[in-house]
């Protein structure tokens, strides 16, 4: 049988890989530091479990860093709103007395059940582990934007191409031509127009908003707040498509954008935002032999177990009858995945359910005074 199981979740083609004499040993391993992520440290701790936490990107907070930073988020409980930034920086405070371990800019490359039960696991820059547990918090995967597929314009991508808003100081006094109809696109169309509140930074000199269709994908109210704007003259909307370049001395200067029409007309263009949207890719994952639906990960909903024991999948990676890709959801299967992992952590603990409110365990793990109630 572990023959069997190695043979479906080695990720390498070569001789099965052995752990090397520094490998980490540890409890739990958790792939992906996205808010779901974070979270599951926090319900390990409140177990007094250890986690060491791997991800793809350089920094912790998966999509809510990567694809909105400064957007709002109004349904975290108890939250009315916060930034993903926001939220990123809150679950790092609130897991600070557990001390995660962050392995961060590499990916799991290789997971392989070994003898004693525990998976030894590789990732891209070499780090080994062999750990009782897997947590996958991955999201959705890695995302990767739709490009823009005009000859010779991928060489400006990252100066004057751009598919996601890292800086938007950066588009402040220029001309811009902004590409796509979905919300992405609106968002910042009407960012950039308006600026701060007091018009003061991160305003366009001029905004052109280029879509193939005179028809969104996108929150109504932004659509009507565009459709004003350009009755004010304040910004452009325009119905076509970018079909080719001109360039000056290696900078980009125009854009031809071929209209509905079939007329094709030159465009000036100082910065290009091109949203078509995010292409998620699972990513090594599916090849860990795991049972996969439409390239989801299948769980339960009692442990949020996979078809693998000991290994579980929480957040937007995993799918089950009634599954709502929500953060406050993956929060809930966080704290269920937690408990259901004990029995191969330590099999001999008897774990009860205890109350940060009213545990004096958990007031010691968490490193605050209990409270005296009157």
């Amino acid at each position: 049988m572990d023959a069997q199981l190695n043979a479906e979740i080695a990720t390498t083609a070569d001789a099965n890989p052995t752990p090397g004499p520094d490998a980490i040993q540890t409890d739990a391993v958790i792939v992906g530091a996205g808010p779901v992520g974070l979270f599951q440290v926090f319900e390990l701790g409140l177990l007094e479990v250890k986690a060491h936490i791997i991800d793809s990107l350089a920094y912790p907070g998966g999509q809510c860093i990567e694809l909105y930073p400064d957007k709002p988020i109004y349904d975290i409980p108890a939250v009315p709103i916060c930034t993903g930034k926001e939220l990123t920086d809150n679950l790092l405070k609130q897991i600070e007395p557990f001390g995660a371990t962050f392995h961060l800019g590499q990916e799991v490359t290789t997971v392989l059940k070994q003898e004693d039960g525990r998976f030894f696991v590789e990732t891209s820059k070499g780090t080994q582990f062999l750990t009782k547990t897997i947590f996958i918090a991955g999201g959705v995967g890695s995302f990767q934007p739709r490009t823009l597929k005009v000859d010779g314009i991928d060489k400006y991508e990252g100066n004057q191409l751009h598919y996601r808003v890292r800086n938007p100081a950066q588009f402040a006094g220029k001309n811009l031509v902004i590409v796509g109809g979905g919300d992405s696109a609106l968002d910042w169309a009407l960012n950039f127009c308006a600026g701060n509140a007091d018009g003061s930074a991160n305003k366009a000199e001029s905004v052109i908003l280029l879509h193939r269709r005179d028809g969104f994908k996108a929150a109504p109210a932004s659509v009507a707040k565009m459709r004003e704007l350009c009755d004010a003259y304040e910004m452009q909307f325009v119905v076509g498509q970018v079909t080719d370049i001109v360039e000056a001395d290696g900078v980009l200067t125009d854009i031809k954008v071929t209209g509905g029409d079939g007329v094709t007309r030159v465009m000036p263009c100082e910065q290009l935002l091109v949203f078509f949207g995010l292409s998620p890719k699972l990513g090594p994952i599916a090849e860990w032999g795991l049972a996969l639906e439409r390239k989801q990960i299948v769980v339960d909903t009692e442990k949020f177990q996979t078809s693998v024991p000991g290994i579980f999948a929480v957040g937007d990676v995993n799918t089950y009858p009634g599954k709502k890709k929500l953060i406050l959801s993956g929060f809930h299967e966080c704290a269920l995945a937690a408990f259901g992992a004990m029995p191969y952590i330590s099999p001999d603990k008897r774990i009860h359910l205890q109350y940060t409110t009213t545990s004096p365990k958990l007031h010691k793990v968490l490193g605050v005074e209990s409270p005296v109630f009157d």
